[in-house]
């Protein structure tokens, strides 16, 4: 099914939650809504399942206008952060209770539920936990019965409001790769919720980026990693370093460095930010044209890199640098030593208008 979001606003009070959101999900997909706290992505997912009535705009579900609609009609499963899972009653009625409230004449008779319930625990993998109750599972097996229990109904919409938030980072990892592959099995047009980057652009085919109720940019994970529309996307997306300058006459100057940038010839002067992640600045001990010096502050392992700590000679700002084991360990930096940085990809923005450019 899709869903299509046309001029989408709700306010709480003075707060703006939603502000004129529009947005397109396709049959089958699995789109991903990431942003902080307080950005709209959650407000935006309870609008679409009816759990909130937006102040403007509508929601059409397969082209009809589903905003009215009430939730029971709506045909959508949610999944919440912590579960909801009836505590009082064992994992096979949990998952089987969707299906035996329904109205009589549409409620299965018992052989059918038996025969759902025990297809849908097979599916998440946990058949053999059916006479449990869920104080005796795992966050994870929890979690996984929270999304059969959404599933028993047959939804044409599957909602997930950050479904892994309450897991630690192992279990979360091995959730969200199964995720993936159930929806790739089962083809269920999906959205979750998410404020961790590394979720979005592992599982979704989509990421919409939420900032302030606005959508700053939606596009395939590697789009909006790659290739971001605004500052706030480059930043949200991993660590950044920034560079403050101008650029005149399609060239960027920006510290002692100068890039070529031809897209903004017509620029005059116009103040610039360029922005490079840690991963993408080279170090040498070496001094050359065009590179900036820093002093070397403090130096940490990650497990396969290093992370340096620099700060720059001409104006003593913070500069955050990765390195392999390999390259860290044949360059050998010490704390207090003179280095030399020269970004490999830098990615410019126009303080105003706001405008996104790239440059090697």
């Amino acid at each position: 099914m899709t869903i299509r979001v046309e001029h989408v606003s709700k306010r709480f009070n003075a707060f703006t939650a939603l502000d004129d959101i529009n947005l397109d999900v396709r049959n089958g997909e699995l789109v991903a809504l990431l942003g902080p706290s307080g950005s709209g992505k959650t407000t935006l997912l309870r609008v679409i399942a009816g759990l909130e009535v937006p102040d403007a705009g509508r929601v059409l579900f397969d082209g009809q206008d589903a905003t009215t609609r009430k939730i029971q009609d709506r045909n959508v499963g949610f999944v919440f952060q912590h579960y909801a899972l009836f505590r009082h009653m064992s994992i096979f009625e949990n998952v089987a209770f969707g299906l035996r409230v329904r109205p009589r004449e549409l409620r299965p008779d018992e052989a059918q539920i038996k025969a759902r319930v025990d297809n849908l625990l097979k599916m998440v993998q946990l058949d053999w936990l059916g006479h449990r109750y869920p104080h005796q599972l795992s966050g994870g097996q929890r979690q996984r019965i929270a999304l059969a229990r959404a599933l028993a109904i047959e939804p044409r919409v599957l909602l997930l409001d950050e479904p892994f938030g309450a897991l630690d980072a192992r279990v979360r990892k091995d959730l969200r790769r199964w995720l993936r592959r159930l929806h790739d099995d089962i083809k269920i047009t999906s959205v979750f919720v998410t404020h961790d980057q590394e979720e979005a652009l592992e599982v979704a085919d989509r990421v919409v980026v939420f900032n302030h109720g606005r959508i700053e940019q939606v596009g395939k994970p590697d789009d909006v990693y790659d290739r971001p529309a605004t500052p706030f996307v480059y930043e949200f997306l991993g660590h950044a370093n920034r560079f403050a300058g101008q650029v005149h006459h399609g060239v960027g100057h920006f510290g002692g460095q100068s890039i070529a940038l031809p897209e903004l010839d017509d620029a005059r002067n116009a103040s610039a930010t360029a922005f490079a992640r840690p991963h993408e600045i080279d170090i040498s001990r070496i001094p050359s044209e065009g590179v900036t010096a820093a002093k070397v502050e403090h130096s940490v392992k990650l497990g396969p890199v290093v992370r340096l700590d620099l700060s720059r000679i001409d104006n003593g700002q913070l500069i955050e640098a990765e390195l392999s084991c390999d390259q860290f360990n044949l360059l050998d930096p010490q704390p207090g030593q003179i280095v030399y940085l020269a970004p490999r990809m830098v990615r410019v923005f126009l303080d105003a208008p706001v405008s996104v450019r790239m440059a090697a």
